[in-house]
């Protein structure tokens, strides 16, 4: 039956499977789960010709388990590294009958000492066993020894490190959704003949039309041959933000939202790869809280066991299923386009490329692009990350390492697998806890980095706190930042970041006047002194907003005053201070 219910349609009478192994004997071909062939010459392997055809039939044999050519690869590789370990011997054997118990413990001997080798004396050995030359004596003895299990070297992130890969993703992706949803607001509004014919914000919404349906914005070619931005001064630039991020998600942006599903539910790298757009439905009684159906394959579990759902429910700002929203929210864009240009194409993670038609296609274990996007997270993807935002390797697997010890309990995985690969041997639970590392700093430094507004909605002023420029104080002397003096010694700005601020109504206008001419500075100001300066204050704003809707915002906007317009000028010029 299909996944679905339905009878699964069966080949012809006259379909037959194509053996793997070509009739020259050498070539072996290898087809994964997607149907693409990829062959592997054992013409290349070093030996003799009758050893080069014995292991060709065993790697043939051993290739009907694979559905991937990842594995194939790896497989390859491990041998190699046998056919020359046995080229370079002293009396080089012509054929795997040839075999001796003394080659084998050399070349046990040369690889047990590190994780790496026993990986490869483990690949080699389930290769040769197949043989029924080495099916019996002292050759199959020798091959049936215990490898010892390596140590694992792998460890979860200690919890100052689980936040600094943590706050990298959140400020990356958060920015590109709040670029998606303004964006998207302008387009909509632009669909519904909302906006002034003619006017700047109408002409960014037609262009955003052309870019939704096509994936691109408007271009131009010089005489030159040079291809160019068309209105690239009404857009504010020719860079991807600018242009077509404005309703697509870059790769290092995808790959940011897939750290931050890691780190929340614990899935894999490869899972992004083959993700379906998750379904949702109202949840039972409740009308403001959805549950989704996230499909999760994990090919390694073998046929038959590759696939698993997961309900996830989004109840609110905290809640679990709020990641899969914005998620939705933030790929709908490409997952339209992708379905439009591929009908059919129905996957959750998708990015817009910066270098259409120019990225071959190498990796047939990957969805094939639909130019210009692309679909998961490669493994470059995730090391070109950690690198630009200089974070090491990958952080995928250490975060789902750190997600597994943290829920305490097995993702996707057995109990046997939890307790032996991630629980035994993890340092930190090893440790349990360990002491805190100049916890005040680093509380301050998490809150001054933090893209979102910290505080507290107030439906009025309390009498009991001190008044600021951009909100109200409940109490300075905890202030994250305390001055050398006592009291709080933080710019005024970042009283948005602190849990002591509570914003009310009568604060809303500066703070919507405040927003307005800060977008006003982007647009004059180098991008070095807009990350450093004025970004985050920007971004704590958008949260801000989002918080107290559109209308209310909207309304505040329209009541600001000149008392409003000057504390807001004297504070980004720096001439407020405490």
């Amino acid at each position: 039956m299909s996944g679905r219910g339905r009878r699964a349609v069966l080949p012809p009478a006259d379909h037959r499977t194509e053996p793997p192994l070509a009739p020259d004997g050498l070539v072996v071909t290898v087809v994964n789960k997607e149907g693409h062939k990829k062959e592997f010459d054992f013409a290349e392997q070093a030996g003799s010709a009758s050893l080069q055809r014995s292991l060709a039939v065993l790697f043939a044999a051993r290739s009907r388990r694979w559905n991937s050519h990842l594995t194939a690869n790896t497989n390859w590789d491990k041998l190699k590294v046998f056919t020359k370990f046995l080229a370079e011997s002293e009396d080089p054997p012509n054929d795997l009958e040839d075999l001796t118990p003394a080659v084998l413990k050399r070349w046990r001997a040369r690889h047990v000492g590190t994780n790496h080798g026993k990986g490869v004396l483990r690949t080699v050995r389930l290769l040769l066993q197949q043989d029924p030359r080495l099916a019996e004596g002292l050759v199959a003895e020798e091959l049936a020894r215990r490898i010892p299990t390596g140590k694992t070297t792998k460890q979860s992130y200690g919890e100052a490190e689980r936040k600094q890969v943590l706050l990298t993703a959140q400020r990356q992706f958060r920015s590109a959704l709040l670029r998606i949803r303004e964006n998207t607001r302008l387009l909509e509004s632009w669909r519904s003949g909302a906006l002034t014919d003619g006017s700047r914000d109408w002409l960014i919404g037609q262009i955003l039309d052309h870019l939704a349906g096509t994936g691109d914005v408007p271009r131009t070619v010089n005489p030159g041959g040079q291809i160019h931005v068309k209105n690239h001064g009404l857009l504010g630039g020719s860079g991807a933000e600018a242009s077509w991020g404005r309703l697509f998600l870059t790769r290092t942006e995808l790959t940011s939202l897939a750290v931050l599903l890691t780190d929340r539910f614990g899935w894999n790298l490869s899972v992004y790869d083959r993700m379906p757009t998750p379904t949702a439905g109202p949840s039972a009684g409740e009308t403001a809280v959805v549950t989704y159906q996230v499909q999760v394959e994990k090919r390694r579990t073998g046929g038959g066991h590759w696939f698993s759902t997961e309900n996830v429910t989004d109840s609110g700002a905290d809640s679990p299923g709020r990641l899969i929203t914005q998620a939705l929210e933030a790929t709908a864009h490409g997952r339209t386009l992708a379905a439009r240009l591929a009908p059919g194409t129905d996957l959750l993670l998708v990015a817009r490329t910066t270098q259409p038609r120019r990225e071959p296609h190498q990796d047939m274990d990957r969805p094939r692009p639909v130019d210009p996007l692309v679909f998961g997270v490669s493994f470059d993807d995730a090391k070109g990350w950690a690198q630009r935002h200089r974070l090491g390797g990958s952080p995928f697997e250490r975060s789902r390492r750190t997600t597994v010890t943290r829920e305490g309990r097995p993702l996707q995985h057995t109990q046997g697998t939890h307790e032996s690969v991630y629980v035994l041997p993890d340092e930190h639970v090893q440790t349990a806890s360990r002491g805190v590392f100049e916890a005040g700093a680093l509380e301050a430094l998490d809150q001054a980095q933090a893209v979102v507004f910290g505080g507290q909605l107030a439906d009025e002023p309390d009498s009991n706190h001190d008044e600021t420029v951009v909100a109200d104080c409940a109490d300075e002397t905890t202030s994250p930042w305390p001055a050398p003096e006592g009291g709080c010694g933080a710019d005024f700005l970042l009283c948005l970041a602190c849990e002591n601020a509570y914003v009310h109504p009568a604060r809303h206008s500066r703070l919507a006047h405040l927003r307005s001419q800060l977008h006003g500075l982007r647009s004059v100001l180098d991008d070095r002194t807009w990350e450093s300066r004025w970004r985050d204050h920007l971004l704590r704003l958008d949260d801000l907003r989002e918080k107290i809707g559109d209308t209310a915002w909207d309304g505040a906007l329209a009541r600001v005053d000149d008392t409003d317009r000057a504390l807001v000028q004297l504070l980004l010029k720096g001439d407020l201070a405490r």
